[in-house]
């Protein structure tokens, strides 16, 4: 099975060299109003490969103005949405892109891969959560215990 152009998760969360980005940054700025998808889109892909959460999010606002636009670009653009959205920690929205995506395309590689790490992420993360619950509720016990046994 060939691989698309599409790079794997991995691959899209190696952020670009600040003179990549600026480059990228200056092309679009460039075009003002009158900015093609193919900037705008490759704009957005940059800067949802930053470490920067406030560049993603930049990022993500592009691709949804894109996806919004030009339908012809959703593809590209649900993949990245997932990608920004895995980035920041929104992995409920990255799913629903994600999604969304393997819905049309149920053996692409890319989705499939980004899937598995959303879904390794939010176990990591509820497995994290019932860590924290079970510690607050063991310390209020140890507490209550306490106030209890200095009432006696």
């Amino acid at each position: 099975m060939t691989r698309t152009a599409m790079p794997m998760a991995q691959e899209a969360e190696l952020p670009l060299t600040p003179a990549e980005l600026d480059v990228l940054r200056k092309q679009y700025l460039k075009e003002g109003e009158y900015v093609t998808i193919q900037t705008k889109f490759n704009y957005a892909w940059s800067l949802i490969r930053s470490a920067d959460n406030r560049q993603v999010q930049e990022g993500i606002q592009l691709l949804t103005e894109i996806y919004m636009d030009s339908p012809e670009r959703r593809r590209e653009c649900l993949y990245y949405l997932a990608i920004g959205h895995y980035k920041i920690g929104n992995l409920s929205d990255a799913k629903k892109f994600n999604s969304e995506l393997l819905r049309h395309e149920p053996r692409n590689e890319q989705a499939l891969d980004l899937e598995r790490r959303i879904d390794e992420k939010v176990s990591k993360e509820g497995t994290i959560g019932l860590a924290i619950v079970g510690g607050v509720v063991t310390l209020g016990a140890a507490i209550l215990t306490a106030i209890l046994k200095k009432k006696n």
